[in-house]
């Protein structure tokens, strides 16, 4: 079972940058070596720890970036300043990349082999990649050519017929009658949730954020401290959109958007957790983690049994969570998640989610939980649960206690 003992978070031992909407101003970076200055700045400037303190690095990716061949190496590298030949591993599970980076350092740090590991996720929708694949044996030897981004979120190769991902949702939908109204009145409610994070100069998003800079030319620089194109969101407004595929419930409104972005974070035994701490009297424990794979084609649905493994590794119960935070690129995920597992959908998803400041991919889900335990601190502890989907019908799942 995946349950653990002896991996902790020190409180505040995270970060996520800004997410900025596609296109916008991370456009032009490589992700790789974005995510690698970033966190060196952070661990140096804001933790005042020295990267060579690392014993090994979980570096997760899923967009193809230039030389995302050494990704994992040059992030390391980056990050100590080539001061300390860093171990590394890239690892890649789209929507879920966060949560099995947090998931394979605390079975590291569990099982004694690494005492100080680094979780860094990063990638940048901005500007896909255009694969071209050899093709000899076709027609004039023409060339097979792929669209990273946008073929991707078009088609699974396992589900037949061809399925987008916003289809998997509106399957889930069908299947469980969940309503346009339903998905337009769950968005709205991110939305205002999503304000609490803004509210008082953005003071909840700066007790986990750090600003990420980026080149506008070769001598200019700026920082980009606050997330970038999320769109105003009324009742009225969405129940103007219309669905995006027919007899669909997802309007444009109702589903997350493309984006780019890292975060980055510590994972360690307990008492080096403690030396890390913002505030050694908070403790963060990683308790267990789930995982699973529904039926093709219903995606949107794979959190609810991921959650149930999680809750059952644990021994616990959802009615346990003082927290609950997911990763909702459409809103039948969380109206789906709510009926299954019996919680309050409009009280999941304080201060911000994924189909409100979008979604970058692997660094999605670490934001989500930083900014769960930050929740639950402010709370007075106790434990939180953080579910998602990814890309193949996929789900994972991961409960953490603050004490």
């Amino acid at each position: 079972m995946n349950i653990f003992e002896n991996a902790y978070i020190p409180y505040n031992g995270y970060y996520s940058t800004p997410f900025t909407r596609w296109q916008g101003a991370m456009q032009n970076e490589n992700a790789i070596e974005l995510a690698g200055k970033t966190a060196r700045k952070w661990l140096l400037e804001k933790k005042q720890i020295d990267p060579a303190v690392l014993d090994y690095l979980y570096f997760g990716i899923t967009i193809t970036q230039p030389s995302l061949f050494y990704s994992h190496t040059w992030a390391a590298g980056i990050l100590t300043d080539n001061k300390k030949n860093l171990p590394a591993i890239m690892i890649n599970q789209a929507c879920t990349t966060s949560a099995t980076v947090l998931q394979l350092a605390a079975l590291a740090v569990e099982q004694g082999s690494i005492e100080v590991a680094f979780g860094l996720m990063a990638d940048r929708c901005s500007n896909g990649a255009h694969t071209i694949w050899p093709n000899p044996l076709g027609p004039g030897a023409e060339v097979i050519s792929e669209n990273w981004m946008m073929d991707n979120f078009n088609r699974d190769p396992n589900v037949f017929p061809a399925t987008k991902m916003v289809q998997t949702a509106d399957n889930v939908a069908r299947r469980e009658g969940i309503t346009k109204e339903e998905c337009d009145a769950v968005t709205l409610r991110r939305y205002e949730q999503y304000q609490m994070a803004l509210a008082n100069d953005r003071a909840f998003q700066k007790r986990y954020m750090f600003p990420a800079e980026v080149k506008l030319s070769k001598k200019k620089t700026m920082l980009v401290e606050e997330d970038e194109g999320v769109t105003p969101t009324t009742a009225e407004g969405l129940a103007k959109l219309p669905p995006v595929e027919k007899n669909g419930v997802h309007s444009f409104g109702a589903q997350t958007h493309p984006a780019d972005g890292n975060c980055g974070f510590i994972v360690t035994t307990r008492d080096r957790a403690k030396e890390f701490s913002a505030d050694p009297k908070v403790e963060i424990q990683i308790v267990s983690y789930g995982f699973s794979r529904v039926e093709p084609g219903f995606m949107a649905a794979a959190p609810v049994p991921a959650a149930q493994m999680a809750l059952a590794n644990a021994g616990l119960k959802i009615s346990d969570m003082k927290t609950i935070k997911s990763h909702n690129p459409f809103a039948t995920n969380d109206v789906n998640f709510a009926k299954k597992m019996g919680n309050d959908v409009m009280k999941m998803n304080n201060y911000g989610s994924s189909i409100i400041y979008g979604h970058p991919q692997a660094p999605t889900a670490g934001r989500i939980i930083a900014e769960m335990l930050e929740e639950t601190v402010m709370l007075g502890g106790g434990y939180c649960l953080w579910a998602g989907c990814a890309a193949g019908d996929s789900g994972a799942s991961m409960i953490f206690k603050v004490s």
